[in-house]
């Protein structure tokens, strides 16, 4: 105690440091300005296209020029005596007017979204927005919810990324230009969801969110990509952090390995199942995540970049002190989880004339383990009725080369992937019903098979780019295709062929006009492709790729670099999406569950679409003020058997997001967001086959006759932030409290069917006082409401050092 006023009172200071290079060919660029607004403070970068400034703690905007470059500024820098901020900066080629030493620089092109690949639907977060964001809990898939055009799924527990009324597994997400299938943990098999996102924060430069006219180097995606910039760790020391709050504990260490290599590192616990085992809750969750990089300078134009992230999973269920038939519910309809990933990835980057190659190798694994018994009766298997052994393993190698030539940028490229699935799978999908002789009147249903796959994939991609009209029109055109060693038709280029083709038309120096159309593949599920039918065949290799063919129109107006708005208008139209053989709906309009998607015979004929617009306004950092707001209307339908397009399980129709934020003096900050979405539809229950399933399944069994024909009621939640910093001589304190829904709305989930059940809970309740008879007849059925008013306070720190 007696050090720490000493401690309060030293020369509190932090440091700034970066790169700057040529956005197109990556090339360091010697002598940039690197100002810090609204001091007067600067540098320039030396040789090697580094800098260094040295700062009084606080939070600045920093800005790079440099002569024949649009410039560029980075907002809301914390300057913290703990952690150096590293700051990099990818300029891009200007054009300008001398006179009397006079320049202009193009607003336009120096506007954060601005690309000459994707020039719209294009919206980029930093990691000071992701680690201060309200209700974010440090998840980069939660922190994109506010975005315009993103939806949070229909459940309040899950990461379920709705991009434009499209399905979670319609998007990709590549770091460092390694594919990461898995970003999430308690993931859903075939699909993308999960409870809590498995990326470190600490490591992100920026999250760059394509909704369009994606780059034609990533395939398998529908409704955009997710392109996430890791940083580079500190050159010059050994620092990191620790994060602890009232749901886990994450440790990061960075740091120089040698005078040309630089590492990341970071393990994280969760602790969850204590929290809920004081609150009383059925639940157990636990994980742990690890995420690592080591990037090493081999020369002055080869960089190798080694990276890993994965993660340990484990779900159960515990009997609650006090009974009710909400907990009774959750004990016999969920399965216990056990589940494990990993990513790991080789990136070399080699410098060429007028642009660079990129060569990666990367291996991901997913290992899924699912088990499940009648009334909980954990471990008696003549009571089971689910078990899940499951893993899916990919080897990857991409290539690609992009240069920048008289004004002209292209890029092109191929990829190698070799797919490894296996499956052993029992699933009881309808109870059978017997006569009070028991004879079986009706048989069950039943999915009870082993498979194993193994497939190639392949692919190829070239686009093409190029501002004509003295730098006022933009075009951009892509074109790629995909193939496969498995299904039919998988052989077959031209099925696949992908052309894209985007325009940004400079209306004046503050509007642009945008435009673009194009088609994208993407293809099916491997838990489709592995499915076998009763007779042990493969029953979906007839299965088509994917297809979405969008069209935008947008609008962005740049008054100046630090406010943008934007309007954009969209049309989707999907063909040769899956549908349920089984069932006659469209996957699209089943929803998400923590289990699995696609195991069962589909077939590749399904259409469906979504339309709509969004508005975004976003103000950076400006006198201690921050303000991002978005509203999107969007619709999205899908086909079944009968070809009658219906809503979809992600037609939210109305989105609205806004965040404000406030810096304060002495390091406080505040933080507000609110979040609206439209009601999302459900399927109301088949009573007499729920009541017929109910004592075995756990669940009430839905009546696809009315599929998605109700609406739940609007969600609404309002997040706040606080946030205190404080600064030592060589490490730096931050306190957080944060609160979701803080308002404590109740909003609601799909209902729940279930039996009544005795006060002591010794069993069900019954009409007749007997027994609970097999086929349910005497039972109690109740249709339990899902409605969920909780706010969830986190209180934390984070030392950095």
């Amino acid at each position: 105690m007696l050090f720490v006023p000493i401690l309060l009172n030293a020369q509190r200071e932090g440091n700034i440091l970066g790169k700057v290079v040529d956005a197109n060919t990556l090339e360091e660029l010697v002598g940039v300005s690197i100002l810090i607004e609204s001091t007067d403070k600067g540098t320039n970068t030396t040789l090697d296209g580094t800098y260094k400034i040295t700062l009084p703690v606080g939070t600045y905007n920093v800005r790079a020029s440099y002569i024949g470059y649009a410039s560029q500024t980075k907002f809301n820098i914390v300057v913290a005596a703990g952690n150096d901020q590293i700051v990099n900066f990818e300029l891009k080629e200007s054009s300008q007017e001398l006179g009397e030493v006079v320049v202009r620089f193009d607003k336009g092109r120096s506007a954060v979204a601005v690309d000459m690949v994707t020039p719209l639907s294009v919206q980029v977060l930093t990691t000071e927005e992701i680690r201060s964001n309200p209700g974010g809990n440090f998840d980069v898939s939660r922190v994109i919810q506010a975005l315009p055009g993103v939806a949070g799924g229909g459940q309040a527990n899950r990461n379920d990324i709705i991009i434009r009324g499209g399905a979670p597994n319609e998007n990709v997400y590549y770091l460092d230009g390694i594919e990461i299938p898995v970003l999430n943990h308690f993931q859903t098999q075939g699909a993308s969801g999960g409870a809590q996102g498995i990326l470190n924060v600490s490591f992100i430069e920026d999250v760059r969110l394509s909704s369009s006219a994606f780059d034609a180097r990533y395939d398998n995606a529908l409704a955009s990509t997710f392109v996430i910039k890791q940083r580079n760790g500190n050159p010059e020391r050994l620092s990191g952090n620790i994060r602890l709050s009232g749901t886990e504990v994450a440790t990061t260490f960075e740091g120089p390995m040698g005078p040309k290599t630089t590492f990341l590192a970071s393990a994280r616990r969760s602790y969850l199942q204590f929290l809920f085992q004081l609150l009383d809750l059925p639940i157990r969750p636990d994980y742990w995540d690890f995420q690592f990089k080591v990037n090493h300078k081999l020369d002055d134009k080869t960089s190798i970049t080694l990276l890993g992230v994965g993660a340990i999973d484990r779900f159960r269920l515990a009997i609650p002190r006090n009974a009710t038939l909400e907990n009774e519910y959750i004990l016999r309809s969920n399965p216990a989880i056990d589940q494990w990933t990993y990513t790991t990835g080789l990136a070399i980057r080699r410098k060429v004339d007028n642009g660079f190659m990129n060569f990666t190798l990367s291996r991901n694994m997913f290992d899924n383990g699912l088990d499940q018994f009648e009334d909980n009766d954990v471990g008696n298997e003549e009571r089971r009725t689910l078990r899940i052994r499951s893993q899916e393993i990919e080897n990857k190698f991409r290539w690609d080369m992009n240069q920048f030539v008289n004004g002209w940028k292209y890029s092109y490229g191929v990829m190698l992937q070799y797919v490894k699935t296996q499956t052993d799978l029992f699933s009881i999908l309808t109870n059978e019903l017997r006569d009070p002789q028991g004879n079986v009147i009706v048989p069950s249903t039943l999915l009870d098979y082993e498979s194993a796959i193994d497939f190639f994939k392949y692919g190829a991609f070239g686009q093409i780019s190029r501002y004509l009209l003295e730098d006022r029109l933009l075009i951009s055109a892509g074109l790629r295709t995909d193939m496969n060693s498995f299904t039919s038709n998988g052989n077959q280029p031209l099925r696949t062929l992908s052309p894209r083709i985007s325009f940004s038309y400079k209306l004046t120096d503050q509007w642009d006009f945008n435009a673009s159309l194009g088609s994208y593949y993407k293809i099916p599920i491997y838990t489709s492709l592995s499915f076998r039918d009763a007779q042990g065949q493969l029953a979906n290799r007839d299965m088509e790729y994917l297809r979405s063919d969008h069209y935008v129109l947008g609008l962005q107006y740049l008054p100046k670099e630090s406010l943008r708005f934007t309007l954009e208008g969209f049309y989707k139209a999907y063909s040769q999406v899956p549908i349920s053989v089984r069932r006659g709906i469209s996957l699209a309009n089943e929803g998400g569950t923590f289990l699995t998607v696609g195991n069962e015979d589909v077939v590749s004929t399904g259409e469906g679409r979504t339309y709509g617009f969004e508005f975004f306004a976003q103000q950076k950092l400006v006198k201690n003020t921050f303000v991002v707001f978005s509203y999107t209307f969007f619709r999205s339908q899908f086909a079944g058997l009968d070809e009658q397009l219906i809503p979809s399980s992600w037609d939210f129709r109305h989105l609205v997001s806004g965040i404000l934020g406030r810096k304060f003096k002495k390091g406080w900050e505040l933080g507000l967001k609110y979040r609206y979405a439209g009601g999302v539809p459900f399927t109301p229950f088949d009573l007499e086959a729920s009541r017929l399933n109910y004592q075995i399944l756990g669940v009430g069994v839905l009546d696809d006759s009315q599929l998605n024909s109700l609406r739940l009621q609007p969600f609404n939640q309002f997040d706040l932030r606080v946030d205190k910093r404080i600064n030592f001589a060589r490490s730096s304190l931050n306190l957080y409290f944060d609160v979701q829904n803080a308002l404590v709305v109740a909003n609601e989930n799909p209902p729940n069917y279930t039996f009544a059940r005795t006060e002591d809970n010794s069993g069900f309740k019954t009409t007749d006082g007997q027994a609970l008879k097999p086929d349910g007849s005497n039972a109690l059925p109740i249709i339990l409401e899902n409605a969920s008013a909780i706010a969830i306070p986190t209180l934390g720190f984070i030392f950095e050092f």
